[in-house]
């Protein structure tokens, strides 16, 4: 595996033809096609189609090995994203550093990876008002695979400190790995620990969830005032703790906010193209 710091755009050409997907598990509710068929009609793709396949954990490797040539590109979502990381012959560096991989582009010399996750959490953090430009802390909720994209985002925007919250300490240990090759300085609150979750929240710049609904809905209790989150969640929405932050008062972000922003990139690797944003934000209206 080579890694990029600086990757190319797809020279795939504009025949028709092309084919691209998002694959995952579960993928019926998958926005993703919404937004790359109006982006592709937006440019003028007429032949392109981009469709949902459903993948699941250990199958990605043999899934996109079995893919004809018509497929120029693809999207991955849970639970393949450290496996197309595993499988693409080269990857960007922020894709090797938080060890997951959403975005799959065909190259002559074979699969290329990147992380546009980054983006949409960068995107989403823009869109709630969140500003590092003095520093300051953060909040992530969660410790898991999405995390670790989110933890990249707030090093990028300028925060210096980031509270991870996690059901144990235990869990938690990759991420705070990662948050100090980011430069940012991290502790680990427990779900369990409500007066300090509720004292990390009061104090964040911005709060970034990247766990379940249901496994969120535990620490509604610990909002007690605005604070700007970003929810990685989009279905279903809202989620009980993002309802609990908009009734105190505090500004909320979605994850179709992130899935539209990841998006931009994912675009522009496989056509070659600019992404045209307001045809693909038209799209989740």
């Amino acid at each position: 595996m080579t890694t990029s710091s600086s990757p190319p755009a797809a020279e795939i050409g504009r025949d028709s033809g092309r084919k691209a997907a998002v694959l995952g598990y579960p993928i019926e509710h998958s926005r993703s096609p919404d937004l790359h068929r109006a982006a592709y009609r937006a440019l003028g793709l007429r032949g392109w189609s981009y469709e949902r396949i459903e993948c699941r954990a250990g199958q990605l490797a043999n899934l996109v090995a079995g893919l004809d040539d018509a497929y120029v590109g693809l999207s991955v979502t849970m639970p393949g994203k450290a496996e197309a990381l595993a499988y693409a012959g080269e990857v960007t560096e922020r894709a090797r550093l938080v060890g997951s991989a959403n975005t799959l582009v065909r190259r002559p010399t074979g699969w290329f990876a990147d992380c546009t996750d980054i983006d949409g959490v960068t995107g989403a953090l823009a869109a709630v008002g969140a500003d590092f430009s003095a520093g300051g802390e953060a909040v992530v909720l969660g410790a898991g695979g999405t995390a670790r994209p989110a933890l990249a985002a707030l090093a990028a925007a300028g925060a210096q400190e980031v509270v991870i919250v996690a059901r144990d300490s235990g869990r938690a240990a990759g991420a705070l790995e990662l948050a100090g090759e980011l430069s940012l300085s991290s502790r680990v609150v427990t779900f369990d620990a409500v007066g300090a979750v509720r004292e990390a929240l009061a104090r964040a710049n911005a709060v970034v969830s990247t766990v379940p609904a249901d496994a969120a809905a535990g620490l509604a209790a610990a909002v007690d005032g605005p604070i700007r989150l970003v929810d990685a969640i989009y279905d279903p929405w809202p989620t009980p703790f993002a309802a609990r932050v908009t009734a105190a008062g505090g500004t909320v972000v979605g994850g179709l906010v992130m899935l539209l922003n990841q998006a931009y990139r994912q675009v522009e690797l496989f056509t070659g193209s600019p992404a045209p944003r307001a045809a693909m934000a038209a799209a989740l209206d």
